[in-house]
């Protein structure tokens, strides 16, 4: 049983900042690509950002050069940090693992969401 785990959402004000953890527990072997998207109300569900596990990334332009994400390999974990946070950044954020046990793909994993809101 895989599980993913988020952690670090809350309220902000705009301008501030917030880090977001994520871990992944369970029978893996290991994780490709980690990262966060988010979905605001009324809005699809859109990529913020992901990491490989050689640490390669990609960003969403709307959070380019504010936010930043990484990773420990050896705890499963990602974290993302949010700098100079907007009000359109309100949205619940989902962390997002896909596993494997050795060379099997086991699927992609979803953490159950943690809100972020910005206030003006």
């Amino acid at each position: 049983q895989v599980q993913v785990v988020e952690s670090g959402g809350g309220l902000v004000q705009a301008g501030g900042s917030l880090r977001l953890s994520c871990v992944v527990t369970g029978s893996i072997f290991s994780i490709n690509t980690m990262g966060w998207y988010r979905q605001a109300p009324g809005k699809q569900r859109e990529l913020v950002a992901t990491i490989t596990s050689d640490s390669n990334t990609n960003f969403a332009d709307s959070v380019k050069g504010r936010f930043t994400i990484s990773r420990d390999n050896a705890k499963n974990m990602v974290f993302l940090q949010m700098n100079s946070l907007k009000p359109e950044d309100t949205a619940v954020y989902y962390c997002y693992a896909d596993a494997y046990y050795y060379s099997n793909y086991m699927g992609d994993y979803w953490g159950q969401g943690t809100q972020v809101t910005v206030s003006s």
